[in-house]
């Protein structure tokens, strides 16, 4: 009989958290699992640890290069014979009964996919900080399960601005429904992934619920946070964006159109500020002024940001404020990743 959830986890040199990772899973209280562990050609002992692990339940799979964390959670979807799909990052945990609530929420809503909210989480820290839903600045009712249309999805997730960002959050989804519409990651893509994976769901008439109870721990490491390659990313962002803007279904809903004609304005504005920022930093001068000569908005667009900059080390060194670097990088939509 096949498992009622399969947990998948792609890893990558993360020795120091994969253990803690895999014992959340396999210490869940629901206990009709399945724990997948791809590991993506990693270069230190993530894979001695998993394997150190005796129960069952665990199957670990190594791709002898990297691939990227699309390759690898595909992966593991395709060798997954559960019920319902649930992914964890490598360097995150569960709370004991997360698997077991929300497969109840989900049978009892008949959704395709759900979703908590995440506690947030510093590495290192022995407590959370925050939670995704309080730094949303969204006034959600913390006692009701809420549905999620497509429209409220991309209009509260916008880059650099303050929302939902339920692209951060970490569903579980009916196999079934990612078998019959052929969904999986987009290997072209190392970042936002989740994001575009909800949005392939969606589009496809997915019930998307979100429980406002957090379940999952989301850590923060400074090694796991993309601090390079931001216009490579902006730039996959745009590219994501258009794609899905040239849909016939998408372009029948006008709404729709009209969130992702915003979030696409927006990536827009932050390539061409970085355009300039980045070789700055790098010490390009010739190239951020050839930049900034195509960009005559620029100083109207890095004022306000400067002046926020100069805001938060206020308060950080003058006030104490300790968490407010944390909260600037959830809402700047710096992402995780696993490769």
């Amino acid at each position: 009989m096949n498992p009622k959830v399969s947990v998948i986890i792609p890893a990558y040199n993360t020795e120091a958290y994969i253990a803690k990772a895999i014992e959340s899973a396999l210490q869940q209280t629901l206990t009709d699992i399945e724990v997948i562990m791809v590991d993506d050609g990693s270069s230190d002992k993530t894979v001695e640890v998993a394997k150190s692990f005796t129960d069952q339940r665990l199957k670990v799979i190594v791709n002898q290069q990297n691939l990227g964390v699309s390759a690898a959670r595909n992966r593991a979807i395709r060798t997954a014979q559960g019920e319902w799909i649930a992914v964890l990052d490598s360097d995150d945990w569960y709370a004991p009964e997360r698997l077991e609530k929300l497969v109840l929420l989900a049978e009892e809503t008949n959704a395709d996919m759900i979703a908590d909210d995440l506690y947030l989480i510093k590495d290192g820290a022995t407590s959370p900080w925050s939670t995704l839903i309080q730094e949303s600045g969204e006034d959600v009712d913390i006692d009701k399960v809420l549905q999620i249309d497509i429209v409220d999805f991309v209009e509260t997730d916008v880059y650099g601005q303050a929302g939902l960002h339920l692209g951060l959050s970490k569903p579980i989804f009916k196999r079934e429904f990612l078998v019959k519409h052929g969904i999986e990651y987009d290997e072209t893509i190392r970042i936002t992934e989740d994001f575009w994976l909800y949005m392939k769901c969606l589009i496809n008439g997915a019930r998307f619920f979100l429980v406002p109870k957090p379940y999952y721990f989301y850590r923060s490491r400074p090694n796991s946070i993309v601090h390079q390659g931001i216009l490579s990313r902006l730039n996959q962002c745009c590219i994501a964006t258009n794609s899905f803007m040239q849909q016939e279904v998408v372009k029948k809903n006008p709404a729709l159109m009209r969130a992702l004609s915003y979030n696409l304005a927006v990536f827009k504005k932050n390539l061409a500020y970085f355009q300039v920022v980045v070789p700055i930093k790098q010490g390009k001068l010739v190239t951020a002024f050839t930049e900034l000569s195509k960009n005559p908005y620029f100083f109207s667009d890095f004022i306000p940001r400067f002046n926020k900059m100069i805001q938060r080390r206020i308060q950080y060194y003058a006030m104490g404020n300790k968490l407010v670097f944390d909260m600037s990088y959830n809402l700047q939509r710096k992402r995780k990743t696993t490769n």
